[in-house]
């Protein structure tokens, strides 16, 4: 009998391969809920850890093959990926397991005539030194280790692919103090925030399953996505007419909710889907959030919003520690297509925003064609003009809003102008955010 956490890793990663889907959301769905809090961990990691360590893994196998070259049918190059990361990665595997099911988990495809050629490559990659093929950078595309290299340094670049090839901290975003005590009485044992005061960090114990986060008083969000909002909501403390433009699945949303309590909010959102799951998310602050779908590219001139959120659609390249398919997802091609959608939208939100309001610009990308290279070009064709992150992070001091600490590393993520956070470099995933102001 294959173990259930090995089978429900096989089936996720193959529809990965197969599929847009994300990681992340797919395991969150039936199969990983049904299973025990053990073998839904171990699903978690097999899973994660398969997809961060793709490529070299697929170095690891590709030159044992009698052809290495030769196209290998998604089951069989899944079996062996998966099967591989166990015997090289996870120390409390016993390797007989993993062969038995990996074998056993060929067979029952139509692939099942490769079952002896991946129990023979198995086993010569079970006598491998444990830590083959382990280097993090040959688990990123060498083009985009190289850029990044070109614009962070050498050492910065190590940091984000170390980042990025382990599991990160649980970030939390708190209804209030009082949600913390609820977390503890529930045995989920948290640690301050490292930026943000209103953040916690996930220290032990699966806050999914406790009331608390249920009833919505404590939400999953990285803390830099949290400081994207906090910057927002700070730039125009004032602001009584506010747009989301690319709000869904609604994190940032909500917060700008809790901080502009006298505000109107409108979250929007084009793709259908998306925009019922923000509304399930955002049905707490229904009072004071309308949900609408809506094209950002498209809005109406002259709609005088105080504050426009532009949290735009990106590769997505700052937060592959959450989402490692990323990195074989994007290409070259792919950053130059989001930047045409990018200017179109952040062209869009200058008409829209009242003179004196406020834009802020922001996305989860570490690559500057989607993030200085949008906001230069747009303001040097609309009415808008840079104004420091700095002089918003002085508000958000005065009003204690970092966690001890904290406000020292988001200091030290502003150049120019706009904050860049790192993965690694700093506590969270990478964003990039500009403030901006119609003139």
């Amino acid at each position: 009998m294959i173990a259930p956490a090995r089978l429900v890793a096989f089936e996720l990663l193959q529809r990965v391969a197969a599929s847009d889907g994300h990681s992340d959301e797919l395991l969150r769905c039936r199969q990983v809920n049904a299973l025990s809090a053990q073998d839904r961990n171990l699903t978690t990691t097999m899973v994660m850890g398969t997809l961060r360590w793709q490529m070299a893994l697929d170095a690891v196998v590709r030159p044992l093959l009698a052809r290495p070259e030769q196209e290998l049918a998604l089951p069989v190059l899944t079996a062996l990926r998966l099967g591989a990361f166990q015997l090289l990665h996870l120390d409390r595997v016993p390797a007989h397991a993993v062969l038995n099911d990996s074998v056993e988990l060929v067979k029952q495809t139509e692939e099942r005539g490769a079952a002896g050629m991946v129990n023979a490559l198995l086993r010569k990659i079970a006598a491998m030194p444990k830590g083959t093929g382990q280097d993090a950078e040959t688990a990123h595309p060498a083009w985009m280790v190289e850029r990044w290299r070109r614009f962070y340094g050498t050492e910065a670049v190590k940091t984000i692919c170390n980042y990025n090839q382990h599991e990160s901290t649980a970030a939390l975003r708190l209804e209030d103090p009082f949600a913390l005590q609820e977390l503890e009485i529930e045995g989920v044992e948290c640690a301050s925030g490292e930026l943000l005061a209103g953040a916690a960090r996930v220290v032990k114990g699966d806050v999914t399953r406790t009331g608390t986060f249920q009833r919505g008083r404590a939400r999953m969000q990285d803390e830099g996505s949290q400081l994207v909002a906090e910057i927002a909501a700070a730039a125009m403390p004032e602001a009584l007419k506010v747009l989301d433009a690319c709000a869904a699945p609604g994190g940032k949303t909500a917060i700008l909710a809790e901080r502009l309590t006298k505000a109107r909010i409108t979250a929007m959102e084009v793709r259908p889907r998306r925009l019922e799951a923000m509304r399930r998310n955002l049905k707490a602050y229904a009072k004071q959030v309308a949900c609408v779908q809506g094209d950002a590219t498209t809005l109406k001139d002259g709609a005088d919003y105080d504050l426009i959120l532009c949290d735009a659609p990106c590769s997505g390249t700052g937060t592959m520690a959450r989402n490692p398919e990323i990195r074989w997802r994007v290409d070259a091609a792919e950053v130059q297509r989001q930047q045409a959608r990018q200017k179109a939208i952040l062209k869009s939100a200058a008409g829209a925003v009242r003179t004196g309001g406020r834009v802020v610009y922001s996305t989860c990308s570490l690559e500057p064609e989607e993030n200085e290279d949008v906001v230069r070009a747009v303001v040097a064709e609309a009415e808008l003009r840079v104004v420091s992150v700095d002089q918003v992070l002085d508000q958000m001091s005065e009003a204690r809003m970092f966690a001890e600490g904290g406000e020292e590393m988001v200091r030290h993520a502003v150049t120019d102008g706009f904050l860049r956070t790192l993965p690694g470099v700093h506590p969270c995933d990478g964003f990039f955010v500009a403030v901006l102001e119609r003139v």
